[in-house]
This record gives C-alpha cells, structure tokens and sequence, in this order.
C-alpha cells in the first residue's frame, strides 16, 4: 500500500508529463483513424506530424504546426517542381535530383530551423514517387494532405485535451527562477564572512542562466498564445525584464563578493549583511510563491529597512577611516557591492509591481516605512 502511495505521488509530480503523454496518444491515435477513413495512401505521416505538433503548451504546438506547416509546402512545391520539370530515367539521373532537392533546402533550413520539414518532405515528394511507381505530382498533394490531417489534429488535439497553457507554465517558472536567485543572494553574501572558490559561483550562475533560458522560452509561447487570442492573462514582457535586470544584480554581488571581506570589516557588517540577505532572499520567495498562487506580492519594507541600515553602516565604517587601508581591488568590490545591492533593491520594486499585475492588486497598498522608521514600526 505504502508503495502505491509513493507511486501516485510520483506520477502526481509529473502531471504535465503524463498531461503531454496523454495528448500525444489521443492525437496519434485520432490522426490515424480520420487519415484511413479519408483513404489517404500514407497515414504514417499524419500520426507522424500530429506527435509532432502537440507540444507541452499550446503556444508551443501553435508555432510547431506553422513551421511543421510552412516547411511541409515549401517542400512538396520544390521536390513536385523537380520531379516535373526535370527528367530522369536512371539511378545515376535520380542521385542528382537528390542532390539538386536536399542542398538548398538544407542551407535554407540552416539558415532558418524552422523549416527543417522542407527537406525532409522534398525527399519524400522526389523518392516515392520513384519506388511506389506513383504519379509525382500526385505524391506531393498526397504529402501536404497528410501533414495537413495530422496537424491540425494535432493542434485541435493540444486545445482540448488537457489543454496546457504557457501563461500557467510561466508562473511556475518564474517562481522557480525566483527561488534559485534568492538561494544564490543567501549563498553569495555568505561569502563575504567565508569566501567562495569560483567553481562554486559558476554553478550559481549557471543553474540561473538555464532557467532564464527556459523562462524566456515559455515567455515567447505565452506571448503566442497571447496574439491568437488564446490566453488573456498579464503581459510577460515586464516579468521577463525584471527578472532578467535581477540576474544581472546577481552577478555583480557576485563579482563583489569572490573575496571574503577584512576581518576589521566583517564584524562591523557582519549583521547588516545577514540582514539585508535574510530580507531579499525571503522576499524573492515570498514573490515566487505569489506568482505561482495569483496572489499580491508581500510586504517590502523589510528590504527597505534592511538596505538603509546597511548604507549606514557602512558610512560608519568609512567615516572611522576602516576603508583608507584597503588595496585597491577590494576597495572597488566593497564599493560595487553597495552599489549592486541598492540596484537590487530598485529592481525589487519593480518586481513589486510586476507581481501586482499578474495578481491583480495594487502595490500602492503595501506600506513602505518612512524615512527613519524602524522595522518594528514599520510592521505594526
């Protein structure tokens, strides 16, 4: 029993697996069914063609059967024209049309991947014809009849069955994003006190740059989804933005913190800093948990607070003289460093905002303290 339980919930956490696994049998399945009962000479293309088009989110098959689409045409309109216009007879005859067919459709195909069908249907188009003894024209309307039947069932397949949307998808992504920046603030100010080898600050880099990547192709289908009329939700352009200028703040706390700070220094930050990293870094999960739930975002004021009384202390700092001493390099990552972290904090706002929309709320009704005001009053 306990056994089962651990399976269902396996198979519960890759729901949009299972989700895409589903829909990818019903297409196949539907496809092969309506491409016998239109008695067309190939259904092998049209099961083909409709696992092809249906795609993890509908944003994403919708740009799969267009490029699936355009490049199936293309090239059946070449291979069809080749065959036609030029006359062939032998093998040695045959072996050239091929070379003719596939050459400049694999440099167009280069130059643009998303035509990659025109070649492949050009071959099909010229060789088919040759070995099933078919009329070649008739081959290549065949063709386009195939993909046609498959994605389009594909497509209607993607909107119905257990339909996927890229706006969704984007809320968990940035909030996973999210969540990998805040565990890297807490990671990379924790380096001021302890230092940090650079293989271990790639990694951090690295793991964001990945889910950036994928964030900004999940943005792209929303966005699809979007302009088809297909989603109405909040525009991904200014999560994107904001998340991306938060990265960049990564980086450079980063580059500011590789080396740990003077030990004179650290037991005047030390706290400031585990402040200002306790606040951004639960900040940013706080967000990444309103941006997956539609909820407003929370309170900021603690970053507020946290930033301030860091800037103050480091005006302390320089004010008893503790900074004239150091060498030039790390004068310039101490000073970059309160540079970045102010940056941040700017940017935070704006993800403020940002979250708010995709919410619905106002970030106008979180309270931000006054000039001066604790973070106990701040919270009352």
């Amino acid at each position: 029993m306990e056994s089962l339980k651990k399976l269902f919930g396996r198979v519960r956490g890759r729901k949009a697996q299972m989700s895409l696994a589903v829909r990818g049998t019903v297409a196949a399945t539907l496809a092969f069914a309506i491409a016998t009962a239109l008695q067309l000479k190939l259904p092998l293309w049209a099961v083909l063609t409709s696992l092809i088009v249906t795609q993890g989110s509908v944003g994403r098959s919708l740009k799969a059967t267009r490029d699936y689409m355009f490049g199936t045409i293309g090239g059946a309109i070449y291979g069809g024209a080749i065959t036609v216009f030029i006359p062939h007879s032998g093998e040695l005859q045959l072996l050239g049309m091929l070379i003719l067919a596939v050459t400049p459709l694999a440099f167009v195909a280069a130059l643009n991947p998303s035509l990659n069908a025109a070649t492949v249907t050009a071959v099909i188009v010229l060789l088919v014809p040759t070995m099933g003894h078919l009329d070649p024209l008739g081959s290549a309307v065949d063709r386009v009849f195939e993909v046609a039947v498959g994605a389009l069932t594909g497509l209607v397949v993607s909107f119905i069955v257990l339909p996927s949307r890229a706006h969704v998808q984007i809320r968990s992504a940035a909030g996973r994003l999210l969540e990998l920046i805040a565990a890297a603030m807490t990671e990379l100010l924790a380096g001021l006190s302890r230092g940090r080898d650079n293989d271990a600050l790639h990694r951090i880099q690295d793991g964001i740059g990945i889910a950036l990547t994928e964030l900004n192709a999940t943005g792209a289908e929303a966005e699809r989804e979007r302009s088809a009329w297909l989603s109405s939700g909040a525009d991904t352009g200014p999560l994107l933005r904001t998340i991306l200028r938060l990265r960049h703040d990564v980086v450079m706390i980063g580059r500011a913190s590789v080396v740990p700070l003077p030990s004179e220094l650290q037991a005047r930050l030390s706290a400031p800093v585990t402040r200002v990293s306790d606040a951004i870094a639960g900040y940013l999960r706080g967000c990444a948990a309103a941006i997956r739930n539609g909820s407003g975002p929370p309170p900021i004021w603690p970053i507020h607070v946290a930033v301030k009384a860091y800037a103050e202390e480091v005006a302390a700092v320089r004010s008893d003289g503790l900074t004239r001493g150091l060498p030039g390099d790390a004068a310039e990552r101490f000073f970059a460093l309160g540079f970045s972290l102010e940056q941040m904090r700017q940017n935070l706002i704006d993800l403020e905002r940002v979250v708010a929309e995709w919410a619905g709320a106002s970030p106008g009704k979180v309270h931000r303290p006054e000039p001066g005001e604790s973070s106990d009053t701040a919270g009352a």
